[in-house]
C-alpha cells in the first residue's frame, strides 16, 4: 500500500458563506501564488464541536462572526491533497482532509469582512454565484465543492425564496 494511503485525513470544517443575494464568499489563498480560490475552512481543535469550529474559523478567516448557520452537511466529505503538497503541509501527517460543511448566512456589510484580523489566509476575496464556484477552485477540491453545492443549493434557494415573500 502507498505510504500516503496509510496517513489519516485531518478533521476540519468547511464554510459556505452566502450573502443575501445567494452569492458565495471565496478567498484567494495568500500562501499560494496565482489564483487559488476557496471557501473558508479550518481544523477542528481538540474537544471542539464542528459547529463551534465553523464559527471560530469564520471569525479567524474573514474577520467577522456576523453570520448564522443555516445548515450542516449530512456527510463528511474527504479529499486528498496532491502528493507533493501533502508531504509539506501539516508536517506530512495527513493525506488530505475530511470536512463537515456548514452553510452560513452573512448578515453584515462587505465592510465587516477584514482578512487580516487574525493570521491572514486570503489576499483578496469576492462573492461568486453558486454555478461559478467549481470553475474557480483548485482541481483536487472540485469534487468536494460540487457535492457541497448540490447539498446546499436547495437550502440557499429556499432562503432566497423566503426573503422574496
Amino acid at each position: 500500500m502507498d505510504q500516503q494511503e496509510d496517513r489519516p485525513y485531518r478533521p476540519c470544517v468547511g464554510l459556505m458563506v452566502v450573502n443575501g443575494a445567494g452569492h458565495v464568499f471565496v478567498g484567494n489563498r495568500i500562501d499560494t501564488p496565482g489564483d487559488h480560490w476557496q471557501m473558508p475552512q479550518g481544523g477542528i481543535d481538540e474537544g471542539e464541536e464542528p459547529a463551534e469550529a465553523a464559527l471560530r474559523e469564520l471569525k479567524e478567516e474573514i474577520g467577522t462572526d456576523n453570520a448564522m448557520i443555516l445548515g450542516e452537511s449530512e456527510n463528511w466529505y474527504a479529499y486528498d491533497l496532491p502528493r507533493e503538497l501533502s508531504r509539506r503541509v501539516w508536517k506530512g501527517r495527513y493525506r488530505g482532509q475530511t470536512q463537515k460543511w456548514f452553510l452560513l448566512l452573512f448578515r453584515g456589510d462587505d465592510s465587516d469582512i477584514v482578512l487580516d484580523s487574525h493570521h491572514p489566509e486570503f489576499s483578496e476575496w469576492q462573492w461568486v454565484a453558486l454555478d461559478r464556484l467549481s470553475d474557480l477552485i483548485v482541481p483536487f477540491k472540485r469534487d468536494t465543492y460540487d457535492q457541497v453545492v448540490r447539498e446546499f443549493a436547495p437550502l440557499v434557494d429556499a432562503h432566497l425564496t423566503k426573503q422574496d415573500d
